[in-house]
């Protein structure tokens, strides 16, 4: 854990402190409309998937909340440095927790539909994806709370597992609709869903790799790893 700077004057230090809670607000109301989306999927249940969508907008008002405290930091503290990397950061992670609150909306969105539609195997691989990208997610959050790029590292590094969970859903997913046409609606808004975790594991890492740079002053070296086949996946018609 890196060592934060301390500041002479003790009410710019209580703002960065409140930013950082800030983030960590909105990223702790992300964590939780992805495990409510992923519920309400496995659970069948329309009910909690509606309130999920409902409540998408209480991070779309922090998203602004943050960008105006950010803005007015800028403007009259006039930050340098570590402080000035900080609050970009805030402002490109708050970005990067608006989008996977749409994503976990969505999902919800589709949860509905599948809720409707005959069940389709055990979605067990759905709960696992999302409590990996819940872990992710919140690993970066405190990593910028406690200003840690070593935390960070290690969720950049983690996205390996999401996408190899994500593959097999979409085997699994395109199993099911060559064997009966009939599945055909659920499963594909089950793909949808499974993209949408996907996805969300994506910007957990892309939010660790932002706080690295905050703490660092550096871009993280080489490649992310990654393991999503699905682009190149070939589908083959039983015969």
């Amino acid at each position: 854990m890196e060592q934060r700077p301390e500041h002479t004057v003790r009410s710019y230090s209580e703002e960065l402190r409140r930013l950082r809670e800030m983030i960590a607000r909105m990223g702790g109301l992300a964590e939780r409309q992805v495990a409510d989306a992923t519920n309400a999927l496995v659970r069948r249940d329309a009910d909690l998937a509606t309130e999920v969508v409902g409540r998408d907008a209480e991070i779309d008002a922090l998203e602004q909340d943050i960008e105006s405290f950010c803005i007015r930091l800028l403007a009259l503290r006039q930050p340098v440095g570590q402080d000035l990397r900080l609050v970009i950061a805030a402002l490109k992670i708050s970005h990067g927790i608006e989008r996977i609150g749409d994503y976990a909306r969505n999902a919800a969105k589709r949860a509905i539909v599948v809720a409707q539609q005959p069940a389709l195997g055990s979605l067990n691989g759905f709960l696992r994806m999302a409590l990996l990208v819940q872990q992710n997610l919140k690993g970066a959050i405190d990593a910028l709370v406690h200003h840690d790029a070593a935390r960070a590292d290690e969720v950049w590094a983690a996205d390996q597992p999401v996408d190899e969970v994500y593959n097999g859903i979409f085997r699994e997913m395109l199993t099911f609709m060559m064997e009966d046409p009939r599945n055909i609606t659920a499963a594909t808004h089950l793909l949808f869903i499974a993209k949408n975790l996907e996805r969300i594991g994506d910007h957990a890492t892309n939010i660790a790799e932002t706080v690295h740079y905050a703490v660092r002053g550096e871009n993280l070296a080489g490649e992310r790893p990654k393991a999503d086949v699905s682009a190149s996946a070939v589908v083959r018609p039983q015969s």
